[in-house]
């Protein structure tokens, strides 16, 4: 070939992702890093959503099959975990790479008061150990993110609903041994996370604590959540009986009925995660604990 007629240049291909549950929280916060680093992206979504450049949406669940001679650089699961194993263990997509979401849930409800919530840890945990070996069968890398308190999308079924109700109400009533730690973590440092461990061969057949960067007692969390409001609303602290009869009158409204008895003993424990192995193995550095309104479901 000739200077006067140098040979074609070829564009790379642009990488492409499966992504399930692109349309909740964190997913949304992830599909829009992807199509900022120029990846095509295929997402699933059980309601109809209209496609946009390098996204396609799937309309359909976890039931559904995967489509026959499909590859992808890498699969993202955001959504619920034990659905997700139990699809990749069905269906042969091809893939070197999956990162998925579960929960820091598989540790705090393993010895839950609450029969239920013990059976969500036992499903974490069985999902996470089906996923590694599935992955391995197939010669595929699988990470697992254990996130925390997620906050940040104002879609969150605790911060937002604290800040709702303190709106409306002007103020937040706690139990006075809510002394327990916590280490609430915004979707957009997940979504970071799910990017950052996808060329991180450390993170390889792992599971990871993803926890924010701050560690609070649980009244400072809800100080934050209060102090974040348009106007703010004054948190008191009384004792644990009289707590249970306010929150038996919010649940008689709709409001706080995620709030179980295992919930309110919760209240007292420390839910505080080693986040070192994510640090050294990808680089994990999460945002401290400054809550805006809009990041809380709250407008003007």
């Amino acid at each position: 070939m000739t200077a006067a007629n140098p040979a074609p240049s070829v564009a790379a291909a642009a990488p492409r992702a499966l992504v399930f549950g692109g349309s909740g929280q964190i997913g949304e916060r992830l599909l829009t890093r992807l199509l900022g680093r120029g990846w095509q992206v295929t997402a699933w979504s059980r309601a109809p959503r209209a496609a946009r450049a390098g996204l396609i949406w799937r309309q359909g669940d976890l039931a559904a099959p995967a489509v026959a001679g499909e590859s992808f650089e890498v699969i993202f699961s955001c959504g619920p975990l034990d659905h997700f194993a139990h699809w990749y263990e069905t269906n042969a997509v091809s893939t070197p790479r999956i990162v998925a979401f579960g929960s820091t849930s598989v540790e705090v409800k393993e010895h839950s008061i609450d029969a239920a919530e013990r059976d969500v840890a036992q499903r974490l945990a069985n999902a996470e150990q089906a996923l590694f070996s599935a992955a391995k069968a197939r010669g595929a890398a699988a990470t697992v993110l254990r996130p925390t308190l997620v906050y940040g999308a104002g879609r969150d079924r605790t911060l937002t609903q604290i800040a709702g109700l303190a709106r409306r109400t002007g103020a937040f009533v706690l139990p006075a041994n809510a002394t327990g730690l916590r280490q609430p973590v915004h979707v957009d440092d997940l979504a970071s996370a799910a990017l950052a461990v996808v060329t991180q061969p450390a993170t390889h057949q792992r599971s990871y604590a993803v926890g924010g960067g701050e560690v609070l007692a649980y009244t400072q969390m809800v100080e934050r959540v209060l102090e974040a409001l348009p106007r703010p609303a004054r948190l008191y602290q009384v004792p644990p009986t009289l707590f249970g009869l306010a929150l038996t009158t919010a649940q008689r409204l709709g409001r706080l009925r995620s709030m179980n008895t295992a919930a309110l003993q919760r209240m007292r424990d420390d839910l505080v995660f080693d986040l070192e192995p994510a640090r050294r193995d990808f680089g994990y550095a999460p945002r401290a604990f400054r809550p805006l309104p809009e990041e809380l479901g709250i407008g003007e």
